[in-house]
Protein backbone atom coordinates (compact mmCIF):
# COMPACT_ATOMS: atom_id res chain seq x y z
CA UNK A 1 0.00 0.00 0.00
CA UNK A 2 1.13 3.68 -0.79
CA UNK A 3 2.17 5.97 2.28
CA UNK A 4 -1.04 8.68 2.54
CA UNK A 5 -0.28 12.20 3.84
CA UNK A 6 -2.69 14.41 5.22
CA UNK A 7 -2.61 17.53 7.01
CA UNK A 8 -5.12 18.69 9.38
CA UNK A 9 -7.99 20.81 8.14
CA UNK A 10 -10.29 21.58 10.75
CA UNK A 11 -13.73 20.77 9.16
CA UNK A 12 -15.69 18.20 10.17
CA UNK A 13 -16.84 16.12 6.89
CA UNK A 14 -19.10 13.84 6.11
CA UNK A 15 -16.99 11.41 4.64
CA UNK A 16 -14.03 10.52 7.05
CA UNK A 17 -10.47 10.13 5.90
CA UNK A 18 -9.64 6.21 6.11
CA UNK A 19 -6.47 5.08 7.24
CA UNK A 20 -5.05 1.59 8.06
CA UNK A 21 -3.97 2.27 10.96
CA UNK A 22 -3.82 5.80 13.69
CA UNK A 23 -1.28 6.15 16.12
CA UNK A 24 -2.27 8.50 19.11
CA UNK A 25 1.19 10.27 20.25
CA UNK A 26 4.31 11.55 18.66
CA UNK A 27 6.53 10.70 21.53
CA UNK A 28 9.26 8.12 21.54
CA UNK A 29 6.36 5.22 21.18
CA UNK A 30 4.49 6.89 18.60
CA UNK A 31 7.40 7.75 16.28
CA UNK A 32 9.09 4.67 16.02
CA UNK A 33 5.51 3.08 15.67
CA UNK A 34 4.75 4.97 12.65
CA UNK A 35 8.25 4.03 11.67
CA UNK A 36 7.80 0.63 11.69
CA UNK A 37 4.09 0.59 9.95
CA UNK A 38 5.72 2.39 7.19
CA UNK A 39 7.88 -0.31 6.72
CA UNK A 40 4.79 -2.91 6.44
CA UNK A 41 3.13 -0.35 3.65
CA UNK A 42 0.39 0.47 5.82
CA UNK A 43 -1.06 3.80 5.62
CA UNK A 44 -0.96 5.42 9.02
CA UNK A 45 -1.47 9.03 10.73
CA UNK A 46 -0.33 9.95 14.02
CA UNK A 47 -2.12 12.57 16.04
CA UNK A 48 -0.25 14.82 18.65
CA UNK A 49 -1.73 17.55 21.35
CA UNK A 50 1.98 19.22 21.37
CA UNK A 51 3.30 21.33 18.12
CA UNK A 52 6.76 19.35 18.39
CA UNK A 53 7.53 16.00 18.74
CA UNK A 54 9.30 14.27 21.89
CA UNK A 55 6.23 13.45 24.40
CA UNK A 56 7.56 13.47 27.44
CA UNK A 57 10.46 16.02 26.53
CA UNK A 58 8.18 17.89 24.55
CA UNK A 59 5.90 18.92 27.78
CA UNK A 60 8.56 18.44 30.70
CA UNK A 61 10.66 21.64 30.24
CA UNK A 62 11.10 22.36 33.90
CA UNK A 63 14.72 23.30 35.42
CA UNK A 64 17.15 20.54 35.78
CA UNK A 65 14.46 18.15 33.50
CA UNK A 66 17.03 15.62 32.75
CA UNK A 67 16.67 11.30 32.24
CA UNK A 68 17.56 9.25 35.44
CA UNK A 69 18.72 6.42 32.79
CA UNK A 70 22.01 6.73 31.45
CA UNK A 71 22.53 8.21 27.61
CA UNK A 72 24.01 5.71 25.97
CA UNK A 73 21.25 3.35 27.19
CA UNK A 74 18.44 5.92 27.04
CA UNK A 75 18.21 6.33 22.86
CA UNK A 76 16.66 4.03 20.45
CA UNK A 77 18.65 0.42 19.25
CA UNK A 78 16.39 -0.06 16.21
CA UNK A 79 19.04 1.58 13.65
CA UNK A 80 22.72 1.44 14.31
CA UNK A 81 23.31 4.45 12.37
CA UNK A 82 21.68 6.48 15.22
CA UNK A 83 23.48 5.74 18.27
CA UNK A 84 26.79 6.33 15.69
CA UNK A 85 26.14 9.49 14.93
CA UNK A 86 24.19 10.90 17.66
CA UNK A 87 27.08 12.39 20.50
CA UNK A 88 25.91 12.82 24.31
CA UNK A 89 27.31 15.42 26.22
CA UNK A 90 26.49 13.84 29.36
CA UNK A 91 25.73 10.54 31.71
CA UNK A 92 22.58 11.48 31.87
CA UNK A 93 21.28 13.90 29.30
CA UNK A 94 18.81 16.80 29.68
CA UNK A 95 15.56 17.52 28.63
CA UNK A 96 16.80 20.20 25.80
CA UNK A 97 19.56 17.53 25.03
CA UNK A 98 17.18 14.78 24.54
CA UNK A 99 14.41 16.73 22.59
CA UNK A 100 16.88 17.42 19.88
CA UNK A 101 17.73 13.75 19.71
CA UNK A 102 13.94 13.13 18.93
CA UNK A 103 13.61 15.72 16.38
CA UNK A 104 16.57 14.49 14.75
CA UNK A 105 15.48 10.82 14.71
CA UNK A 106 12.34 12.88 13.41
CA UNK A 107 14.29 14.48 10.87
CA UNK A 108 16.56 11.21 9.86
CA UNK A 109 13.32 9.23 9.16
CA UNK A 110 11.37 12.42 7.33
CA UNK A 111 8.51 11.41 10.15
CA UNK A 112 6.55 15.02 10.59
CA UNK A 113 4.49 14.43 6.99
CA UNK A 114 2.61 11.94 8.51
CA UNK A 115 1.25 13.86 12.51
CA UNK A 116 -1.11 15.80 12.64
CA UNK A 117 0.36 18.74 15.82
CA UNK A 118 -1.56 21.15 17.50
CA UNK A 119 -4.20 18.33 17.78
CA UNK A 120 -6.28 16.38 20.57
CA UNK A 121 -8.39 13.30 20.22
CA UNK A 122 -11.49 13.53 21.52
CA UNK A 123 -13.06 10.00 20.86
CA UNK A 124 -11.96 6.97 19.47
CA UNK A 125 -15.41 4.68 18.65
CA UNK A 126 -14.67 0.49 17.66
CA UNK A 127 -18.27 0.43 15.08
CA UNK A 128 -19.04 -3.27 15.00
CA UNK A 129 -20.48 -2.57 11.63
CA UNK A 130 -17.56 -1.81 9.59
CA UNK A 131 -15.10 -3.70 11.83
CA UNK A 132 -13.14 -0.02 12.10
CA UNK A 133 -12.38 2.78 14.60
CA UNK A 134 -14.09 5.83 14.19
CA UNK A 135 -11.75 8.61 15.40
CA UNK A 136 -12.47 12.40 15.83
CA UNK A 137 -9.97 15.10 17.27
CA UNK A 138 -10.23 18.99 18.67
CA UNK A 139 -9.61 20.27 14.89
CA UNK A 140 -12.84 18.70 13.34
CA UNK A 141 -11.01 15.80 12.16
CA UNK A 142 -13.18 12.69 11.32
CA UNK A 143 -10.80 9.43 10.83
CA UNK A 144 -11.67 6.05 9.99
CA UNK A 145 -8.54 3.22 10.65
CA UNK A 146 -8.64 -0.77 10.96
CA UNK A 147 -6.34 -0.69 13.92
CA UNK A 148 -6.17 2.29 16.54
CA UNK A 149 -2.71 2.44 18.37
CA UNK A 150 -2.33 4.47 21.75
CA UNK A 151 1.29 5.66 21.92
CA UNK A 152 0.19 8.10 24.83
CA UNK A 153 2.65 7.47 27.33
CA UNK A 154 2.68 6.14 31.11
CA UNK A 155 3.66 10.07 32.59
CA UNK A 156 1.68 12.41 29.83
CA UNK A 157 -1.22 12.88 32.43
CA UNK A 158 -0.57 15.76 34.67
CA UNK A 159 -2.39 15.48 38.04
CA UNK A 160 -3.47 19.53 38.03
CA UNK A 161 -3.07 21.07 42.11
CA UNK A 162 -6.20 21.06 43.43
CA UNK A 163 -6.19 23.42 46.35
CA UNK A 164 -8.78 25.92 46.77
CA UNK A 165 -7.93 29.76 45.67
CA UNK A 166 -6.02 29.33 43.24
CA UNK A 167 -7.41 31.31 40.49
CA UNK A 168 -7.28 34.21 43.03
CA UNK A 169 -3.01 33.99 43.46
CA UNK A 170 -1.66 37.53 41.82
CA UNK A 171 1.84 35.79 40.77
CA UNK A 172 2.45 33.02 38.35
CA UNK A 173 1.99 29.29 38.93
CA UNK A 174 3.27 26.72 36.92
CA UNK A 175 3.67 22.63 36.71
CA UNK A 176 6.23 21.33 35.82
CA UNK A 177 4.78 18.61 33.73
CA UNK A 178 3.48 21.44 31.59
CA UNK A 179 6.03 23.89 31.59
CA UNK A 180 6.16 27.37 29.54
CA UNK A 181 8.07 26.91 26.41
CA UNK A 182 10.18 30.14 27.11
CA UNK A 183 12.44 30.63 29.19
CA UNK A 184 11.30 31.31 33.22
CA UNK A 185 13.32 33.48 35.67
CA UNK A 186 12.57 33.29 39.28
CA UNK A 187 15.34 35.69 40.23
CA UNK A 188 15.14 38.13 43.11
CA UNK A 189 11.58 35.91 43.99
CA UNK A 190 10.05 34.38 46.81
CA UNK A 191 9.43 30.60 45.15
CA UNK A 192 7.57 27.51 46.76
CA UNK A 193 7.85 24.36 45.24
CA UNK A 194 4.91 21.92 46.79
CA UNK A 195 6.08 18.39 45.82
CA UNK A 196 8.93 16.68 46.39
CA UNK A 197 8.74 13.77 43.81
CA UNK A 198 10.64 13.46 40.91
CA UNK A 199 10.35 16.42 39.26
CA UNK A 200 10.23 18.16 42.50
CA UNK A 201 13.79 16.79 43.53
CA UNK A 202 15.19 17.88 40.15
CA UNK A 203 14.06 21.48 40.46
CA UNK A 204 14.55 22.14 43.28
CA UNK A 205 18.38 23.27 43.72
CA UNK A 206 18.08 25.38 40.10
CA UNK A 207 15.64 27.10 41.38
CA UNK A 208 17.29 27.54 44.72
CA UNK A 209 20.19 28.67 42.82
CA UNK A 210 17.70 32.19 41.28
CA UNK A 211 15.14 32.52 44.07
CA UNK A 212 15.92 34.98 46.97
CA UNK A 213 14.10 32.52 48.58
CA UNK A 214 12.72 29.08 48.27
CA UNK A 215 10.07 27.15 50.42
CA UNK A 216 9.78 23.52 49.50
CA UNK A 217 6.38 22.35 51.03
CA UNK A 218 6.61 18.49 51.46
CA UNK A 219 4.52 16.04 52.22
CA UNK A 220 6.18 12.51 51.79
CA UNK A 221 9.83 12.67 51.68
CA UNK A 222 11.68 10.71 49.17
CA UNK A 223 14.38 8.33 48.57
CA UNK A 224 16.99 9.43 46.25
CA UNK A 225 20.23 8.75 45.03
CA UNK A 226 23.26 11.15 43.82
CA UNK A 227 23.81 10.74 39.94
CA UNK A 228 27.35 11.64 39.81
CA UNK A 229 26.90 13.17 36.58
CA UNK A 230 29.59 13.81 34.44
CA UNK A 231 30.85 13.30 30.67
CA UNK A 232 30.58 9.91 29.34
CA UNK A 233 33.19 7.73 29.67
CA UNK A 234 34.97 7.45 26.32
CA UNK A 235 35.26 4.00 26.21
CA UNK A 236 32.14 2.96 26.95
CA UNK A 237 30.87 5.27 24.67
CA UNK A 238 33.22 4.01 21.68
CA UNK A 239 32.44 0.47 22.46
CA UNK A 240 29.12 1.10 22.30
CA UNK A 241 28.86 2.50 19.49
CA UNK A 242 30.77 -0.28 17.74
CA UNK A 243 28.18 -2.84 18.14
CA UNK A 244 25.20 -0.77 19.83
CA UNK A 245 22.76 -3.99 18.40
CA UNK A 246 24.56 -6.24 20.80
CA UNK A 247 24.27 -4.02 23.65
CA UNK A 248 20.55 -3.13 23.23
CA UNK A 249 20.13 -7.19 22.91
CA UNK A 250 21.44 -7.22 26.11
CA UNK A 251 18.84 -5.02 27.56
CA UNK A 252 16.23 -6.44 26.37
CA UNK A 253 17.32 -9.55 27.84
CA UNK A 254 17.53 -8.17 31.33
CA UNK A 255 15.18 -7.52 34.17
CA UNK A 256 14.73 -3.78 33.84
CA UNK A 257 16.14 -3.29 30.33
CA UNK A 258 19.39 -1.42 31.66
CA UNK A 259 22.68 -2.64 31.05
CA UNK A 260 24.32 -0.47 34.44
CA UNK A 261 22.48 -2.22 36.32
CA UNK A 262 22.34 -5.65 35.21
CA UNK A 263 26.12 -5.63 34.91
CA UNK A 264 26.97 -4.94 38.54
CA UNK A 265 23.52 -6.99 39.81
CA UNK A 266 23.78 -9.32 42.73
CA UNK A 267 23.58 -12.69 43.58
CA UNK A 268 23.49 -12.89 47.34
CA UNK A 269 20.85 -12.03 49.90
CA UNK A 270 22.00 -8.86 51.78
CA UNK A 271 21.27 -10.83 54.96
CA UNK A 272 23.40 -13.73 53.82
CA UNK A 273 26.58 -11.31 54.06
CA UNK A 274 28.29 -9.31 57.44
CA UNK A 275 27.14 -6.52 57.60
CA UNK A 276 30.14 -4.82 56.98
CA UNK A 277 30.46 -6.03 53.60
CA UNK A 278 26.81 -5.12 52.88
CA UNK A 279 27.89 -1.77 54.07
CA UNK A 280 30.88 -1.60 51.72
CA UNK A 281 29.47 -2.63 48.99
CA UNK A 282 26.31 0.12 49.67
CA UNK A 283 29.01 2.72 49.38
CA UNK A 284 30.57 1.63 46.40
CA UNK A 285 27.50 1.98 44.87
CA UNK A 286 26.75 5.76 46.36
CA UNK A 287 29.99 6.95 44.88
CA UNK A 288 28.74 5.23 41.53
CA UNK A 289 25.90 6.56 41.35
CA UNK A 290 22.38 6.18 39.13
CA UNK A 291 20.33 3.11 39.01
CA UNK A 292 22.92 0.18 40.15
CA UNK A 293 22.22 0.97 44.21
CA UNK A 294 18.65 -0.69 43.96
CA UNK A 295 20.97 -4.18 42.72
CA UNK A 296 22.87 -4.27 45.25
CA UNK A 297 21.21 -7.94 46.62
CA UNK A 298 18.44 -10.39 45.95
CA UNK A 299 16.63 -9.80 48.85
CA UNK A 300 16.13 -5.95 48.88
CA UNK A 301 12.49 -5.42 47.31
CA UNK A 302 11.54 -8.94 48.79
CA UNK A 303 12.61 -9.30 52.23
CA UNK A 304 11.33 -6.00 55.24
CA UNK A 305 14.28 -6.63 57.18
CA UNK A 306 16.60 -6.81 54.36
CA UNK A 307 15.10 -3.71 53.13
CA UNK A 308 15.30 -1.68 55.80
CA UNK A 309 18.99 -2.12 56.13
CA UNK A 310 19.56 -0.67 52.80
CA UNK A 311 16.80 2.22 53.46
CA UNK A 312 18.76 3.19 57.18
CA UNK A 313 22.27 3.36 54.70
CA UNK A 314 20.24 6.00 52.77
CA UNK A 315 18.67 7.63 55.44
CA UNK A 316 22.75 8.01 57.06
CA UNK A 317 23.84 9.66 54.17
CA UNK A 318 21.03 12.01 54.51
CA UNK A 319 22.09 12.89 58.13
CA UNK A 320 25.62 13.24 56.93
CA UNK A 321 24.66 15.86 54.09
CA UNK A 322 22.07 18.02 55.53
CA UNK A 323 23.42 20.20 58.30
CA UNK A 324 20.25 21.01 60.60
CA UNK A 325 19.46 17.43 61.94
CA UNK A 326 15.27 18.59 62.70
CA UNK A 327 15.21 19.19 58.43
CA UNK A 328 17.67 15.93 57.65
CA UNK A 329 15.02 14.00 59.54
CA UNK A 330 12.41 15.33 57.79
CA UNK A 331 13.80 14.39 54.59
CA UNK A 332 14.02 10.57 56.06
CA UNK A 333 12.03 8.47 54.17
CA UNK A 334 10.13 6.16 57.24
CA UNK A 335 7.27 4.81 56.11
CA UNK A 336 7.41 2.93 52.93
CA UNK A 337 10.24 0.39 51.87
CA UNK A 338 13.08 1.73 50.02
CA UNK A 339 12.48 1.61 45.86
CA UNK A 340 8.77 0.88 46.63
CA UNK A 341 8.15 4.05 45.02
CA UNK A 342 9.97 5.69 42.00
CA UNK A 343 13.45 6.25 43.01
CA UNK A 344 14.61 9.28 42.19
CA UNK A 345 18.24 10.38 41.08
CA UNK A 346 19.84 13.69 42.35
CA UNK A 347 22.45 16.38 41.06
CA UNK A 348 23.03 18.08 45.14
CA UNK A 349 19.24 17.65 46.10
CA UNK A 350 19.96 17.14 49.87
CA UNK A 351 23.07 19.54 49.48
CA UNK A 352 20.27 22.67 48.37
CA UNK A 353 18.84 22.38 52.37
CA UNK A 354 22.24 23.59 53.37
CA UNK A 355 21.43 27.13 51.87
CA UNK A 356 20.28 30.02 53.85
CA UNK A 357 17.64 30.59 51.61
CA UNK A 358 15.58 27.85 51.49
CA UNK A 359 13.19 26.17 53.98
CA UNK A 360 11.41 23.04 54.03
CA UNK A 361 7.80 23.09 55.58
CA UNK A 362 6.22 19.67 56.41
CA UNK A 363 2.64 19.08 54.80
CA UNK A 364 2.05 16.54 57.13
CA UNK A 365 2.53 18.47 59.91
CA UNK A 366 0.71 21.79 58.90
CA UNK A 367 -1.53 20.63 55.73
CA UNK A 368 -1.97 23.29 53.07
CA UNK A 369 -5.85 25.12 53.68
CA UNK A 370 -5.73 27.22 50.12
CA UNK A 371 -4.05 29.20 47.78
CA UNK A 372 -4.41 33.31 48.73
CA UNK A 373 -4.10 36.22 46.59
CA UNK A 374 -0.58 36.80 47.82
CA UNK A 375 0.31 32.99 48.79
CA UNK A 376 -0.65 29.99 50.21
CA UNK A 377 -1.99 29.44 53.48
CA UNK A 378 -1.51 25.99 56.13
CA UNK A 379 -2.73 25.46 59.18
CA UNK A 380 -0.03 27.04 60.60
CA UNK A 381 0.12 30.55 58.87
CA UNK A 382 0.25 32.31 55.70
CA UNK A 383 3.01 32.53 53.48
CA UNK A 384 3.39 35.11 50.32
CA UNK A 385 5.32 34.35 47.17
CA UNK A 386 6.05 35.70 43.75
CA UNK A 387 5.64 32.39 42.21
CA UNK A 388 4.40 28.92 42.86
CA UNK A 389 5.49 26.02 41.32
CA UNK A 390 3.62 23.06 41.65
CA UNK A 391 5.74 19.63 41.54
CA UNK A 392 2.54 17.10 41.73
CA UNK A 393 3.11 14.44 39.61
CA UNK A 394 1.21 12.30 36.98
CA UNK A 395 -2.18 10.33 37.06
CA UNK A 396 -0.12 7.42 35.73
CA UNK A 397 -0.28 4.75 33.67
CA UNK A 398 -4.42 5.54 32.82
CA UNK A 399 -4.54 9.14 33.11
CA UNK A 400 -3.91 9.89 29.29
CA UNK A 401 -6.64 7.15 27.99
CA UNK A 402 -8.91 7.97 30.16
CA UNK A 403 -9.69 11.89 29.16
CA UNK A 404 -10.48 10.36 25.41
CA UNK A 405 -13.71 8.60 25.12
CA UNK A 406 -12.89 5.50 24.05
CA UNK A 407 -15.67 2.55 23.15
CA UNK A 408 -15.72 -0.53 22.60
CA UNK A 409 -18.11 -3.50 21.69
CA UNK A 410 -21.45 -2.38 22.78
CA UNK A 411 -20.59 1.06 23.32
CA UNK A 412 -18.41 0.09 26.56
CA UNK A 413 -16.32 2.55 27.72
CA UNK A 414 -12.76 1.95 28.87
CA UNK A 415 -13.29 3.94 31.98
CA UNK A 416 -15.99 1.98 32.92
CA UNK A 417 -14.34 -1.26 31.82
CA UNK A 418 -11.60 -0.12 34.07
CA UNK A 419 -14.11 1.28 36.73
CA UNK A 420 -12.01 -0.92 39.36
CA UNK A 421 -8.96 -0.71 38.07
CA UNK A 422 -7.09 -1.11 34.56
CA UNK A 423 -7.33 -4.94 32.96
CA UNK A 424 -5.49 -5.78 29.59
CA UNK A 425 -4.05 -8.97 28.09
CA UNK A 426 -0.15 -8.23 28.39
CA UNK A 427 -0.40 -4.66 28.69
CA UNK A 428 -1.21 -4.83 25.21
CA UNK A 429 -4.59 -4.97 24.57
CA UNK A 430 -8.51 -4.88 26.22
CA UNK A 431 -10.95 -7.58 26.12
CA UNK A 432 -13.70 -5.68 24.37
CA UNK A 433 -11.72 -3.50 22.44
CA UNK A 434 -10.74 -5.31 18.96
CA UNK A 435 -7.91 -3.82 17.10
CA UNK A 436 -6.88 -1.42 19.82
CA UNK A 437 -3.54 -1.39 20.92
CA UNK A 438 -1.79 -0.20 23.88
CA UNK A 439 1.74 0.75 23.85
CA UNK A 440 3.08 0.21 27.21
CA UNK A 441 0.07 -0.10 29.05
CA UNK A 442 -1.05 -0.80 32.48
CA UNK A 443 -0.05 -4.78 32.79
CA UNK A 444 3.52 -4.38 31.06
CA UNK A 445 6.70 -3.72 32.52
CA UNK A 446 7.08 -0.19 31.54
CA UNK A 447 7.83 2.33 34.25
CA UNK A 448 9.90 -0.26 36.33
CA UNK A 449 12.35 -1.01 33.15
CA UNK A 450 14.36 1.54 30.68
CA UNK A 451 11.35 3.04 28.63
CA UNK A 452 12.58 2.85 25.41
CA UNK A 453 13.59 -0.49 25.64
CA UNK A 454 10.18 -1.84 26.74
CA UNK A 455 8.79 0.63 24.21
CA UNK A 456 10.65 -0.96 21.24
CA UNK A 457 9.30 -4.63 22.71
CA UNK A 458 5.91 -3.32 22.08
CA UNK A 459 6.30 -1.81 19.20
CA UNK A 460 8.40 -4.85 17.55
CA UNK A 461 5.69 -6.98 18.84
CA UNK A 462 2.54 -5.07 16.92
CA UNK A 463 4.29 -4.60 14.26
CA UNK A 464 5.10 -8.89 13.91
CA UNK A 465 1.20 -8.93 14.91
CA UNK A 466 -0.31 -6.58 12.10
CA UNK A 467 2.36 -8.25 9.63
CA UNK A 468 1.06 -11.65 10.55
CA UNK A 469 -2.79 -10.89 10.19
CA UNK A 470 -2.16 -9.43 6.89
CA UNK A 471 -0.21 -12.55 5.98
CA UNK A 472 -3.11 -14.79 6.65
CA UNK A 473 -5.61 -12.59 5.23
CA UNK A 474 -7.09 -11.52 9.01
CA UNK A 475 -7.88 -8.27 10.14
CA UNK A 476 -9.11 -8.41 13.84
CA UNK A 477 -7.44 -9.17 16.56
CA UNK A 478 -8.96 -9.08 20.32
CA UNK A 479 -7.85 -9.90 23.58
CA UNK A 480 -10.30 -13.01 25.13
CA UNK A 481 -11.63 -12.35 28.88
CA UNK A 482 -10.11 -15.30 30.06
CA UNK A 483 -6.72 -14.61 28.84
CA UNK A 484 -7.45 -10.78 30.49
CA UNK A 485 -8.47 -12.27 33.75
CA UNK A 486 -5.14 -14.61 34.04
CA UNK A 487 -2.62 -11.88 33.33
CA UNK A 488 -4.37 -9.47 35.42
CA UNK A 489 -4.55 -12.16 38.40
CA UNK A 490 -0.72 -12.76 37.38
CA UNK A 491 0.70 -9.58 37.52
CA UNK A 492 -1.16 -8.97 41.09
CA UNK A 493 0.15 -12.28 42.21
CA UNK A 494 3.67 -11.56 41.28
CA UNK A 495 2.98 -8.03 42.79
CA UNK A 496 2.44 -9.70 46.26
CA UNK A 497 5.44 -11.21 46.44
CA UNK A 498 7.54 -8.02 46.70
CA UNK A 499 7.31 -5.16 49.19
CA UNK A 500 6.33 -2.14 46.48
CA UNK A 501 2.68 -2.47 47.14
CA UNK A 502 3.16 -1.50 50.90
CA UNK A 503 3.70 2.20 49.51
CA UNK A 504 1.06 4.74 48.26
CA UNK A 505 2.72 5.30 45.08
CA UNK A 506 1.51 6.58 42.07
CA UNK A 507 2.49 3.12 40.53
CA UNK A 508 -1.02 1.92 42.37
CA UNK A 509 -2.86 5.43 41.87
CA UNK A 510 -2.43 6.80 45.32
CA UNK A 511 -1.58 9.95 44.56
CA UNK A 512 -4.95 11.00 42.64
CA UNK A 513 -8.04 10.88 45.07
CA UNK A 514 -11.28 8.45 44.05
CA UNK A 515 -8.54 5.88 41.46
CA UNK A 516 -8.71 1.92 42.41
CA UNK A 517 -5.77 1.63 44.18
CA UNK A 518 -4.14 -1.39 42.48
CA UNK A 519 -0.50 -2.27 41.70
CA UNK A 520 -0.45 -1.42 37.83
CA UNK A 521 2.78 -2.12 35.63
CA UNK A 522 4.45 -5.67 35.99
CA UNK A 523 7.36 -6.38 37.92
CA UNK A 524 8.19 -9.66 36.46
CA UNK A 525 10.85 -8.65 34.76
CA UNK A 526 11.19 -7.20 31.11
CA UNK A 527 13.36 -10.31 29.79
CA UNK A 528 10.68 -12.89 31.28
CA UNK A 529 7.62 -10.77 29.87
CA UNK A 530 9.32 -10.53 26.37
CA UNK A 531 9.93 -14.31 26.49
CA UNK A 532 6.29 -14.65 27.16
CA UNK A 533 4.83 -12.19 24.88
CA UNK A 534 6.71 -14.26 22.10
CA UNK A 535 5.42 -17.47 23.91
CA UNK A 536 2.12 -15.98 22.66
CA UNK A 537 2.99 -14.90 19.04
CA UNK A 538 4.40 -18.60 18.23
CA UNK A 539 1.52 -19.89 19.08
CA UNK A 540 -0.66 -18.08 17.15
CA UNK A 541 -1.00 -15.24 19.68
CA UNK A 542 -2.79 -17.45 22.25
CA UNK A 543 -5.32 -15.64 23.93
CA UNK A 544 -6.35 -13.22 21.37
CA UNK A 545 -9.46 -13.81 19.02
CA UNK A 546 -7.60 -13.50 15.28
CA UNK A 547 -10.70 -13.14 12.92
CA UNK A 548 -11.58 -11.58 9.17
CA UNK A 549 -14.01 -8.58 10.08
CA UNK A 550 -17.48 -9.47 7.34
CA UNK A 551 -19.46 -6.33 6.93
CA UNK A 552 -23.31 -6.95 7.71
CA UNK A 553 -25.56 -7.19 4.63
CA UNK A 554 -26.98 -4.49 3.42
CA UNK A 555 -30.76 -4.32 3.79
CA UNK A 556 -32.72 -5.14 1.22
Amino acid sequence: MTQVTTKPTGSNTSSPESFDVVVVGAGFAGLYMLHRLRGLGLTATVIEAGDGVGGTWYWNRYPGARCDIESMEYQYGFDEELPREWKWSERYATQPEILRYVNHVADKFDLRRDIRFETRVVSAHYNEESGRWDVTTDRGDNISAQYCIMATGCLSSPKQPEYPGLESFKGSWYHTGQWPHESVDFTGQRVAVVGTGSSGIQSIPQIARQAAHLTVFQRTPNFSVPARNGPIDPELEQRMKANYKAFREEARESPAGILATQRQKMDQAILDVPLDEARAEFERRWDYGGFVIGGAYTDIALNPEANEIWAEFVRSKIRETVKDPETAELLCPRDYPFGTKRLCVDTEYFETYNRDNVTLIDLRATPIETITENGLRTTAREYEFDSIVFATGFDAMTGALSKIDIRGRDGLALTDKWEAGPRTYLGLQVAGFPNLFTITGPGSPSVLTNMIVSIEQHVDWITDCLSYLGDHELDTIEATTEAEDAWVDHVNQVASFTLYPRANSWYIGANVPGKPRVFMPYIGGLNLYSEKCQQVADAGYEGFGLSSHKPAPASA
